[in-house]
């Protein structure tokens, strides 16, 4: 596992070219925030996590844990009760350890984007499988639409409105012919 980057994968690089191909501006891997997220965008309030689908368990089903039990304590149980998704498959020889250690990331995962939601901060999650050549620029498409949908909606300008008030004005529209009062004098 020593031979195994956390920073600049290759899913990573692709998500950073392409936006800054787009004119996104981003921070890499700020120690400042809890997670330490791939890429931050601050104009954006943004955090972005390029995770690979086996360490983070895309599409495993983590099972429920009862009255704050840690999931340590049922791991044989859990053991059972995890299957393989699509993208990310459970080596079958110590099963054990793989459970554990893939349910851990993933309860670190929604623990750290909970703080940063607290924080203000909106998280993406940008997972391995979406990045393939097939998916791949949809994907890309669909998070710059986010990150532009994000900044319109924090940068609306909120004014007061009332409708009955317009209606009391009686303002001419544009296409409506005015009239005009001759003097006879």
């Amino acid at each position: 596992m020593a031979a195994i980057r956390s920073k600049d994968t290759k899913p990573e690089l692709i998500v950073r070219r392409w936006l800054w191909s787009r004119g996104f501006r981003y921070r890499l891997n700020s120690p400042r925030l809890p997670g330490h997220p791939d890429l931050v965008l601050r104009k954006y309030r943004t955090c972005v996590f390029v995770n690979g689908c086996f360490w983070h368990g895309h599409n495993v089903a983590m099972p429920k844990i009862d009255n704050g039990e840690f999931f340590a304590e049922r791991c044989g149980k859990a053991e059972q009760e995890i299957d393989n998704s699509a993208c990310c498959k459970i080596p079958k020889t110590n099963r054990e350890f793989w459970v554990k250690k893939i349910m851990r990331n993933m309860e670190r995962d929604k623990e750290e984007q909970q703080r940063l939601a607290e924080m203000g901060w909106h998280c993406i999650t940008v997972w391995e499988c979406e990045l393939t050549p097939k998916r791949r620029e949809g994907t890309l498409r669909s998070l710059a639409f986010t990150l532009n949908k994000i900044w319109l909606d924090d940068h609306r300008v909120v004014r007061p409105y009332d409708p009955q008030e317009e209606e009391k004005m009686q303002m001419p529209m544009a296409a409506e012919e005015m009239q005009i009062i001759e003097d006879k004098d």
